[in-house]
């Protein structure tokens, strides 16, 4: 089988490369095209004792977290996703769960652990959760900034192709860049949020099953195959 449509992977490095690494594996024609540039910000780690557990929601917050991470070592963290589990233990932390689905989902589940102090080292862009009666201070280690597209994205998107939204914010801008070449595009939305934000006018698209790059893929790989002999 051939490669099919062009795959755009927009997400930030290192993600975005991992997700083409991955891609091509699987046979896919994936084409880097990062839209943002994930960065450190200045922070100072709280009082490890006011807390039962930290909340990490993205690989991005510990490769970015500095020096001050070591302050809270002390803490069992819960962490969305394996490759952030990954990124906790590589820097020396304690996992305690990794969940497979989203925030909500593992923020119902501690909630249910009766962890009552959740400390989240989050980026300074971020969705809103129901700490279900816990009390959760974000505190915000990374900044996620749009940065201008590749030079190859114009001639890319002037053609079909699939495009990979990793978040709501990713969707919003991938659909204000594309403009009216969305009628000959098809995305690949991690969530029905992200596909929500990406707004209409799509030749096609798909949502993930879950929230990760292995769900994303399987949908990316049937459209860009889709109509193929």
């Amino acid at each position: 089988m051939t490669a099919g449509l062009p795959l755009l992977v927009t997400r930030p490095d290192p993600g975005g490369a991992a997700t083409v690494e991955r891609a091509r594996a699987l046979g896919l024609d994936a084409r880097p095209m990062p839209l943002f540039e994930a960065h450190a910000l200045p922070w100072t780690a709280p009082d490890p004792a006011d807390f039962d557990a930290m909340l990490v929601t993205s690989a991005q917050a510990v490769r970015l977290s500095g020096p001050e991470l070591v302050r809270l070592a002390a803490l069992p963290v819960h962490a969305v996703g394996a490759a952030t589990a990954q990124a906790a233990e590589a820097a020396g932390l304690t996992v305690a769960a990794a969940g497979d689905s989203d925030a909500q989902h593992l923020l119902g589940a501690m909630a249910s652990q009766g962890i009552g102090s959740i400390l989240w080292l989050c980026g300074r862009d971020r969705s809103a959760f129901d700490a279900r009666g816990a009390r959760l201070v974000a505190i915000p280690c990374y900044a996620v900034d749009p940065v201008p597209p590749p030079r190859e994205w114009a001639g890319l998107i002037a053609a079909p192709a699939v495009l990979l939204a990793h978040s709501a914010r990713g969707a919003a801008r991938i659909a204000d860049l594309a403009g009216a070449a969305r009628k000959h595009l098809k995305l690949v939305a991690i969530s029905a949020k992200a596909a929500a934000a990406a707004g209409g006018g799509w030749a096609e698209i798909a949502v993930a099953g879950r929230p990760n790059d292995a769900a994303m893929l399987a949908e990316a790989h049937a459209l860009c195959h889709k109509g193929d002999k």
